[in-house]
C-alpha cells in the first residue's frame, strides 16, 4: 500500500471535511462494535517514566493469531486521548491484524490530570521516551513499533531519534500528519477555518481548569489569561511552565525542521496529505531525511483524516497495519534465520 492508493470519494475530498470526520462522534457510534474487543480486553497500566512522572495507558492482547506479531504503541494528538476515535479505530485494526496494542495517554490527557503536578507541554519528550522504555521492560520479548498522529507523530519521531542511545529496541515508527514546524503549525491553526482554533482552545481551557482544580494550592494561570487566543495563552504559560524562556524558544524546542531527521537510524514512515489545512506540505518538502525514512504524500486526506467513502472508515487503519506487518514481521524473520 502507498499514499497514491488513497482515492477518496469525490464528495469527501474537501480537506476540512476529511479533518473534521477524523474525530467525528458519528464514526465513534458507527464503529462501536468493532472497538469492543479492544476496549473489553484492555488492561490499565500506570507507567513509571522516571523523575517521579507517571503516565497512563491501556494494553490489549490480540487473539487473532497463535502468537502476537508485536506490540504497537499508539500516540494521540494534542488534546486527544487514548480513547480518541482515530486511536480506537487504528487499535482495533491492529488487533485484528495480530498485534498487541498499547494506547498511551500523554500527561493531562484523558482522565490523567491527577497523576502529575506539572502541566503538559510539547517539550516533555523525556517522559514519553520513559514510558516506551517502561513498556519494553514490561514486554521484553515483543517487537516494538509506534504509530502517532499529529503532535503524537512528532513525539513518535523524536522517540525514534533517542531510542538507539537508550537501548530501546524500537523496530519501526509511523507518523501520520506529524507537526514538523511548530511555528507553522500554530499559524496553521490560527489561519485555517476558525473552528480549528475554537475547538482546541475550548479543550485546552477545560483541561487547564481541571488541572487547577486538582492542584488548588499551586497557582497555574490567571483567569484573564484564559480569554486570550491560542498564541496569547501559549505565550503567557510558556515561561512559567515549560523551562523555555519564550514562545519562540518553546516552539523551536520540538521542531523537526531541516536536518533534524537526517540521522534517524530506525525505519520510519511519514504519511501526510498535500491538502492538510493545518500542517503545510512545504514543511515536508524541505526535510532532509535519512535513508531510513520514507515520505508518503497523498493528494487528499486533510489533517489525519484519509476517510475513504461514506462508510467513514479511515484508510490509515489498514495502511498502518500493513506497514507494521512489513517491518515487524521482517525483523522477526531475520531473527529466526
Amino acid at each position: 500500500m502507498n499514499a497514491s492508493d488513497f482515492k477518496p470519494n469525490r464528495l469527501l475530498r474537501n480537506p476540512h471535511v476529511q479533518s473534521v470526520l477524523a474525530s467525528s462522534g458519528v464514526r465513534r457510534v458507527l464503529f462501536r462494535r468493532q472497538r469492543d474487543s479492544l476496549l473489553r480486553g484492555a488492561v490499565e497500566h500506570i507507567l513509571d517514566c522516571g523523575d517521579g512522572v507517571r503516565l497512563q495507558g491501556f494494553h490489549t492482547t490480540q487473539d487473532a493469531r497463535p502468537e502476537s506479531r508485536g506490540l504497537i504503541v499508539l500516540l494521540h494528538g494534542w488534546e486527544g486521548s487514548a480513547d480518541s476515535t482515530y486511536i480506537l479505530q487504528t487499535g482495533a485494526s491492529l488487533l485484528r491484524a495480530g498485534f498487541d496494542v498499547f494506547r498511551l495517554n500523554f500527561r493531562d490527557h484523558g482522565d490523567t490530570h491527577h497523576l502529575n503536578p506539572g502541566l503538559f507541554h510539547s517539550g516533555l519528550i523525556n517522559e514519553v521516551v520513559g514510558a516506551v522504555a517502561a513498556l519494553h521492560r514490561l514486554f521484553p520479548d515483543q517487537a516494538l513499533g509506534i504509530a502517532g498522529f499529529s503532535l503524537g507523530g512528532n513525539f513518535a519521531l523524536r522517540i525514534a531519534l533517542r531510542a538507539p542511545a537508550l537501548n530501546i529496541p524500537l523496530k519501526y515508527v509511523m507518523a501520520v500528519c506529524p507537526v514538523i514546524s511548530p511555528r507553522n503549525g500554530l499559524y496553521g491553526l490560527e489561519s485555517a477555518l476558525p473552528l480549528y482554533e475554537h475547538y482546541f482552545l475550548h479543550k485546552w481551557r477545560s483541561s487547564l481548569k481541571r488541572k487547577q482544580a486538582l492542584f488548588p494550592t499551586t497557582p497555574m494561570f490567571d483567569r484573564k489569561e484564559l480569554r486570550g487566543n491560542l498564541r496569547e495563552l501559549t505565550r503567557s504559560l510558556v515561561p512559567r511552565h515549560t523551562g523555555f524562556g519564550s514562545l519562540e524558544a518553546y516552539l523551536d524546542g520540538y521542531s523537526l525542521e531541516g536536518a533534524a531527521l537526517a540521522k534517524l537510524e530506525i525505519p520510519a514512515t511519514i504519511l501526510t496529505a498535500a491538502d492538510d489545512p493545518v500542517i503545510p506540505i512545504s514543511d515536508f518538502r524541505a526535510l532532509q531525511l535519512s535513508d531510513m525514512v520514507e515520505l508518503e504524500v497523498a493528494e487528499h486526506g486533510g489533517h489525519c483524516g484519509f476517510i475513504r467513502d461514506f462508510s467513514l472508515r479511515s484508510w490509515t487503519e489498514d495502511y498502518i497495519a500493513a506497514r507494521m506487518g512489513e517491518h515487524l514481521s521482517q525483523d522477526r524473520a531475520t531473527a529466526q534465520s
